[in-house]
């Protein structure tokens, strides 16, 4: 399939235009039908380049002197939209020079200025961000808002709900991806009256059969990585912490396991019998194998890759905007919407309001 090129902020992330150009170079590689608008400092990206002839012939450079911090506000980097390597990446989707974006940079500025330049889709309210978590499974688990919204109401919760589901339905395949919201316990009288609410919409849409989604119910945050539930719905406040709270998990176990095996000579002999093991937890737990978080609800594709991310990581981010592409996630999104209806927003007898939007977090 001929894919429109991707944008790529060549400046974003820890160490900028040698990963970003080695990680593009990489899926380009892997997929031959990868092209690229590489943006930022255009000195450095063909230096980058004389090493990925391959990269270059499918590559045009935006030359641009401008950064966006990795600690500057999103109200102050907004107002350099059209300056800065970001902006610009996110621009050329606006203009239809490019299909998407993908950038390692400063993930409120990026949400910032997406929203400003691409605006969302009729029917949200907000976007949100979405990442993959490995499971005990053979599939992902997507989850959502992850930190571009502190605060969610109950229509925001369908909403994330949906766009999930057709989010999941691409990256892991499901039809009707299992759906459940994120609470303190499973019981239907438990959480704050949002959720509840939330609940009760989710149930009565899954009734009437118009949801490309199976909603069952809530779940608790040690069963985000089981496997069980295909998409978990929370605000970004709540995401944003069970995530940190899962990846600080990952590494104490790895870091816990590494010291054990180097703790004595016996151990080290250990470690080399369970070695094929303890690879496949390494891979298993890294997060460049899951690298990638997607703005959903936006017009356009905007994807945020880990500002530590290696090269593989930077390559899975691109890898997962051209299959986000391929299979038309946002038209994907705008039709789940329309079957989902105004009357699914209600809840007996009174509508859901949209708050004020706020600044990402």
């Amino acid at each position: 399939m001929n894919l429109p090129r991707i944008a790529v902020d060549a400046m974003g992330g820890d160490e900028g235009v040698r990963v970003m150009v080695e990680g593009a170079a990489l899926a380009r590689r892997n997929h031959d039908s990868f092209k690229f608008l590489l943006v930022g400092d255009g000195k450095r990206i063909e230096a980058a380049l004389e090493n990925h002839p391959n990269l270059r012939a499918a590559s045009e450079i935006l030359h641009c002197d401008d950064v966006v911090g990795g600690d500057e506000l999103p109200s102050k980097a907004i107002r350099r939209a059209k300056t800065t390597s970001m902006g610009l990446a996110v621009n050329a989707v606006k203009a239809g020079d490019a299909g998407a974006a993908v950038s390692a940079g400063n993930t409120g500025a990026l949400m910032a200025m997406s929203k400003l330049a691409l605006r969302t889709l009729p029917g949200i309210d907000r976007p949100a961000l979405a990442a993959i978590m490995p499971t005990l499974q053979a599939h992902d688990v997507v989850m959502l808002d992850l930190g571009a919204n502190t605060e969610a109401d109950a229509r925001n919760l369908v909403q994330y709900a949906v766009m999930g589901a057709a989010y999941s339905r691409i990256v892991n395949g499901f039809d009707k991806p299992v759906v459940r919201l994120l609470n303190i316990g499973t019981e239907e009288i438990k959480g704050t009256e949002e959720l509840r609410d939330a609940a009760a919409m989710l149930t009565a849409a899954s009734a009437e059969g118009g949801l490309a989604l199976q909603f069952d119910g809530f779940v608790e945050s040690d069963k985000i990585n089981r496997g069980e539930t295909h998409v978990v719905v929370t605000d970004g406040f709540s995401g944003n912490i069970a995530l940190k709270a899962i990846e600080g998990s990952a590494r104490f176990v790895t870091d816990l396991l590494r010291q054990a095996f180097t703790s004595s000579l016996r151990s080290k002999i250990g470690f080399l019998v369970s070695r094929p093991a303890t690879e496949l937890l390494k891979h298993h737990l890294d997060p460049n194998n899951h690298n990638g978080a997607v703005f959903l609800g936006l017009n356009g594709v905007v994807v945020k890759s880990h500002g530590s991310a290696n090269a593989k990581g930077v390559a899975h981010a691109v890898a997962v905007t051209a299959r986000l592409l391929e299979n038309k996630l946002t038209e994907r999104i705008a039709q789940d919407l329309s079957r989902l209806g105004e009357g699914a927003l209600r809840h007996n007898g009174r509508a859901a309001t949209p708050k004020d939007s706020e600044a990402p977090a």
